[in-house]
């Protein structure tokens, strides 16, 4: 495992120890960029107009399209460590 995918590991075990959870938008972030690191590119459908979660995080994972795992791993992991401290 490269140096990078140990901080990523570390960093979603780190998340796990905030004492308040961040607000909606932040999260969406942490999950866009978990998922862009973790799998890549979304695909399939947007979900439909009355799955108002499924089509937040779609649309948030479909506006880092492109980005390489490296750089969503990076990019989480300086997100979690803002919200340490």
């Amino acid at each position: 495992m490269s140096d990078l995918s140990e901080l990523f590991a570390q960093a979603q075990e780190n998340i796990k120890t905030l004492s308040k959870k961040p607000d909606d938008e932040t999260m969406l972030e942490l999950y866009s960029l978990y998922k862009q690191g973790s799998q890549g590119d979304v695909t399939g459908e947007r979900p439909g107009f009355f799955d108002f979660v499924g089509a937040a995080k779609f649309d948030a994972r479909e506006k880092l399209k492109g980005m390489s795992n490296e750089e969503a791993m990076q990019k989480y992991i300086d997100k979690v460590n803002d919200l340490l401290g």
